[in-house]
Protein backbone atom coordinates (compact mmCIF):
# COMPACT_ATOMS: atom_id res chain seq x y z
CA UNK A 1 0.00 0.00 0.00
CA UNK A 2 1.02 3.28 -1.03
CA UNK A 3 -0.06 6.78 1.29
CA UNK A 4 -0.30 9.91 -0.50
CA UNK A 5 -0.63 13.54 0.93
CA UNK A 6 -1.16 16.36 -1.13
CA UNK A 7 -0.24 20.49 0.17
CA UNK A 8 -0.22 23.24 -1.36
CA UNK A 9 -3.54 24.51 -2.65
CA UNK A 10 -4.84 27.80 -2.35
CA UNK A 11 -5.98 30.56 -3.69
CA UNK A 12 -4.28 32.63 -6.48
CA UNK A 13 -4.73 35.74 -8.69
CA UNK A 14 -4.40 35.07 -12.66
CA UNK A 15 -0.93 35.04 -13.65
CA UNK A 16 1.04 33.67 -9.79
CA UNK A 17 2.17 30.78 -9.02
CA UNK A 18 1.38 27.69 -6.29
CA UNK A 19 4.02 24.75 -5.66
CA UNK A 20 1.89 21.79 -4.84
CA UNK A 21 3.11 18.92 -2.91
CA UNK A 22 2.78 15.15 -2.65
CA UNK A 23 4.10 13.08 0.14
CA UNK A 24 4.30 9.57 -0.19
CA UNK A 25 4.58 6.75 2.41
CA UNK A 26 4.50 3.40 2.60
CA UNK A 27 5.54 1.20 -0.08
CA UNK A 28 7.43 3.57 -2.34
CA UNK A 29 9.66 1.33 -3.50
CA UNK A 30 6.89 -0.37 -5.91
CA UNK A 31 6.03 2.78 -7.52
CA UNK A 32 6.93 3.34 -11.05
CA UNK A 33 5.36 6.79 -12.18
CA UNK A 34 3.58 9.69 -9.98
CA UNK A 35 1.32 11.60 -11.79
CA UNK A 36 -0.57 15.04 -10.72
CA UNK A 37 -4.63 15.01 -11.83
CA UNK A 38 -7.21 17.69 -11.82
CA UNK A 39 -11.04 18.09 -11.62
CA UNK A 40 -13.00 20.82 -12.14
CA UNK A 41 -16.29 20.69 -11.32
CA UNK A 42 -18.57 18.47 -13.38
CA UNK A 43 -15.83 17.73 -15.30
CA UNK A 44 -13.65 14.34 -15.62
CA UNK A 45 -10.52 13.95 -13.68
CA UNK A 46 -7.72 15.01 -16.14
CA UNK A 47 -4.14 13.86 -16.35
CA UNK A 48 -2.05 17.46 -15.80
CA UNK A 49 1.59 15.94 -15.55
CA UNK A 50 3.40 12.52 -14.80
CA UNK A 51 6.87 12.05 -14.04
CA UNK A 52 8.65 8.09 -14.27
CA UNK A 53 11.13 6.57 -11.74
CA UNK A 54 13.68 7.48 -14.42
CA UNK A 55 12.52 11.06 -14.28
CA UNK A 56 10.94 11.22 -17.80
CA UNK A 57 8.46 13.72 -18.12
CA UNK A 58 5.31 14.55 -20.08
CA UNK A 59 2.63 17.04 -19.10
CA UNK A 60 -0.99 17.92 -20.80
CA UNK A 61 -0.86 20.44 -23.55
CA UNK A 62 -2.74 23.20 -21.46
CA UNK A 63 0.06 23.42 -19.00
CA UNK A 64 3.14 23.15 -21.28
CA UNK A 65 5.66 25.46 -20.37
CA UNK A 66 3.47 26.73 -17.19
CA UNK A 67 4.03 23.63 -15.00
CA UNK A 68 7.04 21.72 -14.03
CA UNK A 69 6.65 18.26 -12.27
CA UNK A 70 9.93 17.01 -10.22
CA UNK A 71 10.39 14.43 -7.26
CA UNK A 72 12.93 14.66 -4.63
CA UNK A 73 13.71 10.72 -3.77
CA UNK A 74 15.06 11.41 -0.48
CA UNK A 75 11.96 13.20 1.06
CA UNK A 76 9.10 10.55 -1.37
CA UNK A 77 8.06 13.82 -2.36
CA UNK A 78 6.61 14.94 -5.83
CA UNK A 79 5.89 18.67 -6.71
CA UNK A 80 3.84 20.59 -9.14
CA UNK A 81 5.27 23.55 -10.09
CA UNK A 82 2.48 26.50 -11.24
CA UNK A 83 3.55 29.11 -12.70
CA UNK A 84 1.57 32.05 -15.13
CA UNK A 85 -1.72 30.50 -13.05
CA UNK A 86 -5.02 30.90 -15.42
CA UNK A 87 -8.97 30.83 -14.38
CA UNK A 88 -9.00 27.72 -16.10
CA UNK A 89 -6.38 26.05 -13.77
CA UNK A 90 -8.67 26.33 -11.46
CA UNK A 91 -9.85 22.97 -10.03
CA UNK A 92 -9.24 19.67 -7.55
CA UNK A 93 -5.45 18.51 -7.83
CA UNK A 94 -4.83 14.88 -7.19
CA UNK A 95 -1.73 12.84 -6.73
CA UNK A 96 -1.40 9.15 -8.14
CA UNK A 97 1.27 6.92 -7.95
CA UNK A 98 1.06 3.80 -10.66
CA UNK A 99 2.07 0.36 -9.64
CA UNK A 100 2.62 -2.35 -12.24
CA UNK A 101 2.77 -5.43 -11.86
CA UNK A 102 3.01 -6.98 -15.21
CA UNK A 103 -0.29 -5.72 -17.00
CA UNK A 104 -2.33 -4.82 -13.97
CA UNK A 105 -2.18 -0.92 -12.65
CA UNK A 106 -2.82 -0.33 -9.64
CA UNK A 107 -3.41 3.62 -8.86
CA UNK A 108 -3.25 5.37 -5.44
CA UNK A 109 -4.91 8.24 -4.81
CA UNK A 110 -4.27 11.29 -2.47
CA UNK A 111 -7.47 13.17 -1.09
CA UNK A 112 -7.04 16.03 -3.19
CA UNK A 113 -5.95 19.85 -2.60
CA UNK A 114 -7.79 22.72 -3.88
CA UNK A 115 -6.52 25.14 -6.36
CA UNK A 116 -8.76 28.50 -7.09
CA UNK A 117 -7.41 31.31 -9.48
CA UNK A 118 -9.09 34.50 -9.75
CA UNK A 119 -9.52 36.49 -12.93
Amino acid sequence: QVQLVESGGGLVQAGGSLRLSCAASGSIFSINTMEWYRQAPGKQRDLVAAISSGGSTNYADSVKGRFTISRDNAKNTVYLQMNSLKPEDTAVYYCNAVRLEGPVRYNYWGQGTQVTVSS
